[in-house]
């Protein structure tokens, strides 16, 4: 069952303006491209999904798209929101912005963490490419659900005894369609995701 785009962590929000669209920008042109190719959007049962995140300039600190946005063509600067802290075993974060953070933000802290190189991360579901990397890639145990403490701990696992940060991509196993894929740039994370799904498509 997907249940995409539904917090299941504890958030502290602190409303705030939103942030200058030029800081958007390339976090949005990524975002639209992402869901005209269906890789974020929304299920015929109302539930979105996937979600795009880019670290803060020398900080732990990340701009994440917001909660219950994949149905959305289009994102603005009222779409997006910046996790300050994080606490997995608390399953609890801190967001400030005109909207509460995606569910999946633990997991994108936990990438973020696990390296400092690591600039930007994309969330996609897309079924046929999740079967073929399935075990071929870094792959999370299927008993771990996202957005949960558990995935944010399976996330450092992978980090410390696969080849994740080499792979700059990974499969949830548990979490049907989901795919994370990352980079030191959000432009190298979404080549990355493209030429792997070119690679599915041929």
């Amino acid at each position: 069952m997907f249940d995409e785009g539904y917090t299941k962590y504890h958030c502290n929000w602190i409303q705030e303006n939103a942030l200058p669209p030029v800081t958007l920008k390339n976090i949005n042109q990524w975002r639209t491209k992402l869901f005209q190719l269906g890789l974020i959007g929304q299920y015929e049962n109302g539930i979105g999904f996937g979600n795009i995140s880019i670290r803060k300039r020398n900080s732990l600190e990340f701009i994440v798209s917001g909660t219950q946005t994949g149905h959305l063509t289009t994102l603005n600067e009222q779409h997006y929101t910046t996790v300050s802290d994080y606490d997995w075993e608390k399953n609890y974060l801190t967001c400030f912005g005109p909207i509460q953070a995606s569910s999946e933000s633990l997991t994108h802290a936990a990438i973020y963490e696990a390296n400092s190189e690591i600039k930007g991360i994309i969330h996609v579901h897309h079924l046929k490419l999740w079967r073929q990397l399935m075990d071929q890639v870094p792959t999370t145990s299927g008993e771990i659900a996202y957005g949960t403490p558990e995935m944010a701990k399976e996330i450092i696992r992978l980090c410390q005894e696969a080849n994740l940060l080499k792979a700059q991509i990974l499969v949830m196993k548990g979490h049907e369609e989901g795919i994370i894929a990352f980079g030191k740039s959000l432009d190298e994370a979404g080549d990355l995701l493209i030429n792997y799904l070119k690679a599915v498509v041929i």
